[in-house]
């Protein structure tokens, strides 16, 4: 049966853990395009009081979904965190295809990084997200935000986030798995073997 969790106490949980990125517990929300990772990373940091940091703010290619830009992360955000300084980066700005302000990223408690390819082997998570939700159900989501006009850039992106995550294998190494189908106030903890049948 699903397992209905507030975001507060799910915050509570996060904030008990103990540090992963020098003194910050990083939080990463992982999922397909369209799962719904924005809106769960959104909540999760209000109810943290934390800051969110997400994969649409740096250059991603559309047939290469995680190198450069995780370089970039690591370079500016963790790397600094993690040697108890702050980091920051500067915005990419989709619409004007060039680089905007700076956002600072300070020493806290906790951190959230949204995007696809934050809870990779390698980042040092304190607690790692996979949100799920069908096929269907992001493929729609996607097209609807950004139009059909898209259509074969996202079935190139689709290609590539697939076969990063059976490489990764990010799923199985979740922390925590999430219907991201159904976030509301309280979001829905999904039980590991409808995610193993592909019923999530």
């Amino acid at each position: 049966m699903d397992e209905i969790v507030s975001f507060e106490r799910l915050a509570d949980t996060v904030l008990r853990l103990p540090p992963s990125c020098g003194p910050v517990r990083l939080v990463t929300v992982d999922g397909p395009a369209g799962s719904g990772k924005t809106t769960f990373a959104r909540r999760l940091g209000a109810a943290l009081g934390a800051q969110v940091v997400s994969s649409d703010d740096f250059p991603v290619p559309w047939d290469e979904v995680p190198r450069e830009w995780f370089r970039l992360v690591e370079e500016q955000v963790l790397g600094p965190l993690a040697a108890g300084e702050p980091g920051g980066y500067r915005r990419f700005d989709w619409a004007g295809g060039g680089y905007a302000e700076r956002v600072e990223v300070p020493v806290a408690p906790a951190l959230v990084l949204e995007g696809v390819s934050t809870a990779r082997r390698t980042a040092p998570a304190a607690l790692a997200v996979w949100v799920c939700a069908s096929a269907e159900v992001r493929r729609a989501r996607v097209l609807a935000r950004d139009g059909a006009q898209l259509a074969e850039q996202w079935r190139r992106w689709w290609r590539a986030e697939e076969t990063w995550f059976a490489a990764d294998d990010t799923r199985a190494r979740a922390d925590l798995l999430v219907d991201g189908a159904r976030v509301p106030g309280e979001f829905v903890r999904v039980p590991r073997d409808r995610v193993r049948q592909g019923l999530a």
